[in-house]
């Protein structure tokens, strides 16, 4: 074969002239092409190259209905930018503007009639030749893009598996179940959709929720299981976990780890100003407003070593107590929708709803118990 393909090159004559296609048909022949096809109505060349695929295309441009000049701006109005399709013109017009102008819109090469066969043939087989190679070139990048998109999905699942092991770490020294930091991420999903949280960015925060708590590696099993009431020094040193939370996660150019660095730092902050770092209302991020109500709602309907779990009904009656005081107004309002929202089923994956109920919600009572969330 006289070109270097992985399949037999594919020629289109477009020529109104039955003498000049037949011409051709013989120089292809002779030179060991077999699949070609030929139109005497250039109206027909837009049609056949899209059912045909062909690799070149031999044009002359003195046609009626739609000369060579126009079948070359249709064929630049339907060839994506990045192929190449070369186009060969054969034509009798030997003018220079002519030529300039065929390739000014496209053509790849230009050929006057009478020709010569050996030259034409030289021609395609270059033409061609060019035409696989951009082809094996595409190829080769689309491959080379597939394999870094499997890479670069392979760091990210990589980086998801780091991010579980890490909120695993970080929930094995105070959570019997070992489910509190999916629980609270789930949640934080959840609402985040109802506040308006984008939408491919839903799985970022519940992944950088499940780390809010990691800072608690750093506090002393003394102070972090017991099953008491903390003192004032202890409450203090829990305080600190926000603080070592968010210098673990600091530094990473990893969007959810910057965003979980944020959440890690803020969670504890109240809405009127009364939180470890006295931010208020909107000054506390939104994704930490956000867990602080999931934080707070999973672990008051769970066991911890210092509280029996409470009913759902007892941990939604002290977020709506805590409504503009520990917690951001509207998403106390749009958890309160969504959890209405939820059925049983649902619910129980994410409370205890067989839990036993406590007599009372009295306020200092409450805020004795978010002291020690």
């Amino acid at each position: 074969m006289l070109t270097e393909s992985k399949h037999e090159p594919r020629i289109l004559i477009v020529d109104d002239q039955a003498p000049n296609v037949r011409l051709l048909e013989q120089v292809l022949s002779r030179a060991g092409y077999t699949r070609f096809w030929s139109t005497q109505d250039s109206r027909e060349a837009l049609p056949m190259c899209r059912r045909l695929h062909p690799d070149i295309i031999l044009l002359d441009l003195q046609m009626p209905h739609m000369d060579g000049y126009a079948v070359l701006e249709e064929l630049k109005a339907f060839l994506p930018a990045d192929v190449f399709l070369p186009v060969l013109v054969l034509t009798a017009d030997a003018l220079p503007g002519a030529k300039q102008r065929a390739l000014s819109l496209g053509a790849t090469d230009f050929v006057s009639k009478p020709f010569d066969a050996v030259e034409v043939v030289l021609r395609i087989r270059n033409l061609l030749r060019t035409r696989f190679l951009h082809l094996e070139l595409t190829e080769h990048n689309r491959s080379l893009s597939e394999k870094v998109r499997e890479r670069t999905e392979e760091v990210h699942r990589a980086q998801v598996e780091m991010l579980e092991h890490l909120a695993a770490a970080s929930e094995t020294r105070d959570d019997d179940t070992g489910q509190h930091t999916q629980r609270v991420g789930a949640l934080a999903a959840a609402l985040g959709r109802r506040a308006g949280w984008p939408e491919d960015r839903l799985d970022e925060i519940r992944r950088a929720a499940a780390l809010h708590d990691i800072g608690k590696i750093g506090i002393p099993d003394r102070i972090l299981l017991k099953p008491g009431r903390l003192d004032p020094d202890e409450f203090e040193t829990m305080k600190t976990h926000t603080a070592v939370g968010a210098r673990i996660l600091s530094g990473s150019r990893f969007p959810t780890l910057r965003l979980a660095e944020e959440i890690a730092r803020y969670h504890h902050e109240r809405w009127d100003g009364r939180g470890y770092y006295s931010a208020v209302a909107e000054q506390i991020p939104l994704s930490a407003r956000i867990v602080a109500i999931a934080d707070v709602f999973d672990v008051l309907t769970h066991s911890r070593p210092y509280k029996e779990a409470w009913p759902v009904e007892d941990a939604l009656a002290l977020i709506r107590c805590e409504r503009g005081c520990h917690f951001d107004p509207t998403l106390v309002d749009l958890f309160m929708e969504l959890i209405c929202t939820l059925d049983l089923s649902a619910l129980a994956t994410a409370v205890s709803i067989e839990s036993p109920r406590v007599d009372t919600l009295g306020g200092s009572a409450a805020r004795r118990v978010l002291q020690q969330v």
